[in-house]
């Protein structure tokens, strides 16, 4: 045990991924399954090789610059890594990995059951039959939003928003992107690519947002973009709460130019936006798109593919 590289989890990953990880390396796992600190993780980097974090530990400019020489790689259980400071990490000499590709189809198939709530007053319509007060019915009652042929618009044409558009075809729906650069055909595969946000928004029926969290991309969807979706649109954010502005969001349902929004990921996490409670039309998830036991087990499978690699010598897949 001695001779294994030193590894502290800092949350309570899968049965699966635990038990390789004991097996290969000297494993102390966060089993208290609380959010690590930034005094917890300087504390880690003295007595620890590797560290698994996810999206809750956050090792900004400050962490980086505390961290001990003897902490080698940080390997994420997380396709994003807004919660790294990338360049002081990389000026430490402190390897990072992610775990991209494995999440995709999870992450895609819980962007549609947004859209598909949302849309179809999922949240009012499982309250009136949960409480007792489904005493009506008639053709104008609960009309929603179809799916089936309206245009999506996907920001963010990446692995989760190619996933999305393939199941958005199963639809089939009309499918648009911005990308940073347009897709070779047989990755776009018929969806019509805007070289800006703005021309996508001015068609999209449905939003669908796959982009990362970066200075540049924070508040993306703002008052002013809002206003450019057509009216009575819907909005899905299945990527990260930083890329929309809630007080405007809330602002473009109160008129309608929003017919509903899909949300699994907010600007405060854990515990969401309290003022989204009151909106029935806003159907809601805490943060879960890659909660399935297939992709949390190739997640952290992953990471300890991507450490192994590390400690052989040889460069992780998933370096950045």
């Amino acid at each position: 045990m001695a001779d294994k590289p030193r590894l502290w989890i800092s949350r309570r990953l899968s049965d699966a991924t635990l038990e390789r990880a004991k097996r290969d390396y000297d494993t102390v796992v966060n089993l208290d399954d609380t959010p690590g600190s930034a005094a917890d993780l300087i504390a880690a980097s003295a007595e620890f090789d590797a560290i698994i974090p996810c999206h809750s530990e956050h090792f900004s400019k400050e962490v980086a610059a505390q961290l001990s020489p003897r902490l080698k790689i940080i390997a994420n259980h997380s396709v994003g890594v807004d919660h790294c400071d990338l360049p002081s990490l990389k000026t430490r000499g402190i390897a990072v990995t992610n775990t991209p590709d494995v999440l995709s189809d999870a992450t895609a198939e819980l962007a549609m059951l947004l859209m598909l709530g949302a849309a179809r007053h999922a949240v009012a319509g499982d309250r009136i039959v949960r409480t007792g007060a489904w005493d009506f019915w008639s053709p104008s009652f609960m009309v929603g939003k179809q799916v089936t042929g309206a245009r999506l618009g996907i920001v963010g044409m990446g692995r989760v928003g190619r996933a999305s558009a393939a199941r958005a075809r199963g639809s089939d729906m009309e499918i648009h992107y911005y990308n940073r650069s347009a897709l070779p055909e047989h990755e776009a595969k018929g969806a019509t690519y805007h070289a800006s946000v703005e021309s996508l928004l001015e068609v999209a029926d449905f939003l669908s947002l796959h982009c990362p969290a970066t200075p540049e991309t924070m508040d993306l969807m703002n008052a002013d973009r809002f206003a450019m979706l057509p009216r009575g649109a819907v909005i899905v954010n299945s990527a990260r709460g930083a890329l929309v502005d809630e007080d405007a969001l809330l602002s473009a349902l109160a008129s309608g130019q929003l017919a509903a929004a899909g949300l699994d990921c907010f600007k405060v996490e854990p515990g969401g936006n309290p003022a989204f409670a009151d909106h029935e039309n806003i159907f809601m998830l805490p943060h879960i798109g890659s909660a399935t036991t297939r992709t949390r087990d190739a997640m952290g499978i992953r990471a300890l593919d991507n450490l192994d690699a590390f400690f052989a010598g040889q460069r992780p897949k998933d370096l950045l």
